[in-house]
């Protein structure tokens, strides 16, 4: 296999310069969101204090990483990550994608783009046959996410692939997304309005040749048993069927959907899956996908996934299946991450609803589930007019609000919650959100297995030891969080989907074993599972250091207040609440699992392993 290929474009000058990978780098980090960690932190360094570059700084790289595999026959190899300074936490900010973009991407010749500085005029990269063009993008400014990439599909011909930000990226809405296919989205923390800081319109990937790998045969063996042995998985078997809609029945008849902002944990039948069907004609898939989970809807778009089922509908209080279904395919067209927006304009409702803001703010009055209103506010946040410009700003609008609107807002690290889980009744799950390295997530070290009551001899085999099989319970998550960590990353850094990963929804699917074989054919190099593993841990370590340059510290591993003052309502998960003292016991643990100290600082020996493969970086 050829060595990595990493772009440096510099906008503000034109100068393009392409490099190799290190191979010692491309060993320690893979690829994917390991490496985009390592290129982060070294070039937010690179000037200094990283504080003092802002989000939209044209010093602030944009990093786009195809996985290591990402572009190759094995199985669900299709994703990407997106980093930067977040314009909406002003942390890490690193989000994952998939569709066909990164493998067009690899094809063309890069594996990695580090973006920086800002165009003088609206752009567009093109990337194709090993060669970068910056082209300008005046028409196409203004578009919105289908329309751009159609126009872009008719100008450079077939097999073209775009990622593309729409109206909300191009008015720096701090929850803008990168978008690529129709809802395909590198959503979360804004990297959508740095693309668009730094006018920049489309980056667009076409030619080029197959990826080379090292095992061709051995390579095209592996994909068919893991594949045979994916399909027989009845969780891949119903996501292929009714996709990740499932999910919302079954925790709303637990009582674990946020509704109205988490003030209610439960709501409408509407929502369920059946519902949902009843307005697919497809299921559509990525790269290489075995799954195929995502619905092509009858009104023009693809989705809705279970988050935004929740936060586009039970959390803003709507009901009706089609309304919520077009408020999916407005916010992706547009876009915008529908995660942090359904939180945000709940989070909003709600201070309306407690008269911490008024009409003389808003506009007109705002109440829960009135579409109408829902449907023009997120227009108005994309094009920052009226209220929807202060809720453009996402958790930064809390400059606006009094100060006890920071009680009601349901996010970690100024991280809108990504999924609509209610989290204080499986205590893994809150653990979860409030240690995840981007703020309140669920794609960082969900432990979905807590859910399934496996047998003892299964979860000590799983995690390495015994385990105390409560999920309501606090004792061992430190445990169950720190795996989950792990393997997820080292998934992000190969470009695989969590729907593959063991431990996500499932026991069993691709676990560190089958990447070895995988990461052996494809590329060559070696690894045991326990090496594949630090892998993980050194990607988890990178991410620390980069929040702490930014001035996190323990105090930053919390939760929203009401998870901890206010017991859940109805329901099995009635009376269900965080108590605080045995959240600091699960952190205690939680570092000692990571190998952190109490403070969650680094020890000294690992800064200096992360600092010595660093300075690989020319």
């Amino acid at each position: 296999m050829n060595k990595s290929t990493i772009a440096i474009i510099n906008l503000s000058t034109s100068e393009i310069h392409v490099d190799s990978v290190p191979d010692e780098l491309t060993r320690a980090y893979l690829g994917g969101r390991g490496m985009n960690m390592a290129y982060l932190r070294h070039y937010l360094r690179a000037h200094g204090d990283p504080r003092d570059i802002d989000a939209f700084d044209p010093r602030n790289p944009l990093i786009i990483g195809a996985g290591l595999l990402t572009g190759t026959i094995a199985p669900n190899a299709a994703r990407f990550n997106v980093s930067a300074r977040s314009p909406e936490s002003g942390i890490l900010g690193d989000s994952n994608c998939g569709g066909f973009f990164a493998a067009a991407m690899r094809k063309a010749g890069f594996d990695r783009l580090v973006i920086l500085g800002r165009a003088q005029e609206p752009s567009y990269l093109l990337l194709e046959d090993g060669k970068i063009s910056i082209l300008p993008a005046d028409r196409l400014w203004g578009t919105r996410i289908i329309e751009a990439q159609d126009q872009l599909k008719a100008k450079h011909g077939v097999g073209t692939v775009s990622a593309v930000i729409g109206p909300s990226g191009e008015n720096l809405v701090r929850m803008a997304a990168i978008m690529t296919g129709k809802k395909n989205a590198a959503g979360r923390g804004g990297m959508g309005a740095v693309m668009g800081s730094k006018n920049l319109k489309a980056i667009v990937a076409r030619g080029g040749e197959a990826i080379e790998v090292s095992q061709k045969d051995t390579l095209r063996t592996l994909r068919v048993n893991q594949q045979d042995d994916l399909k027989k998985s009845r969780i891949v078997q119903v996501l292929g069927k009714v996709g990740t809609p499932l999910l919302y029945e079954v925790s709303n008849r637990l009582g674990a959907i946020r509704t109205r902002n988490s003030q209610d944990n439960f709501f409408e039948d509407t929502l369920n899956a059946e519902e949902i069907e009843k307005f697919s004609d497809k299921m559509m898939a990525c790269t290489s996908c075995v799954v195929h989970c995502r619905h092509r809807n009858t009104l023009g778009g693809e989705g809705p996934e279970y988050s935004t089922i929740g936060l586009l509908g039970a959390n803003v209080g709507i009901a009706p299946t089609e309304q919520v279904i077009i408020l999916n395919n407005l916010v992706n067209d547009l876009g915008l991450d529908a995660s942090s927006t359904g939180t945000i304009i709940a989070w909003a409702m709600e201070l309306y609803q407690r008269g911490l803001i008024n009409d003389s703010m808003t506009g007109s009055p705002l109440r829960w589930g009135d579409y109408e209103t829902v449907h023009a506010l997120i227009e108005d946040i994309a094009y920052r007019r009226g209220f929807g410009d202060t809720l453009a700003e996402s958790s930064q609008a809390m400059r606006f609000f009094p100060p006890e609107a920071r009680d009601y807002l349901i996010a970690v690290k100024n991280l809108p919650q990504s999924d609509p889980h209610d989290v204080r009744y499986f205590k893994g799950f809150a653990l979860g959100i409030a240690v995840a390295s981007r703020g309140a997530d669920h794609l960082r070290n969900r432990p979905t297995l807590e859910v399934f009551k496996l047998p003892d001899e299964a979860r000590a085999k799983i995690y390495g030891r015994a385990n105390d099989p409560d999920p309501t319970g606090y004792k061992d998550k430190g445990l169950i969080i720190a795996w989950g960590d792990d393997i997820f990353a080292v998934g992000d850094c190969l470009g695989l989907c969590r729907f593959i990963t063991r431990g996500f929804n499932s026991p069993h699917l691709l676990g560190y074993e089958e990447f070895c074989e995988l990461i052996s054919a494809a590329t060559g190099f070696e690894y045991t599972p326990e090496t594949l593993r630090a892998v993980g841990r050194r990607t988890l370590d990178t991410e620390r250091l980069i929040n702490a340059d930014f001035g996190l510290s323990r105090a930053d591993d919390t939760l929203p207040k009401r998870y901890f003052d206010e017991p859940m309502p109805a329901r099995k998960t009635q009376g269900h609440q965080i108590d605080r003292a045995q959240f600091q016991n699960m952190l205690d643990e939680y570092y000692m699992e990571r190998g952190w100290d109490k403070n969650g600082h680094l020890p000294a020996d690992r800064i200096a392993e992360i600092n010595s493969v660093l300075s690989e970086i020319k």
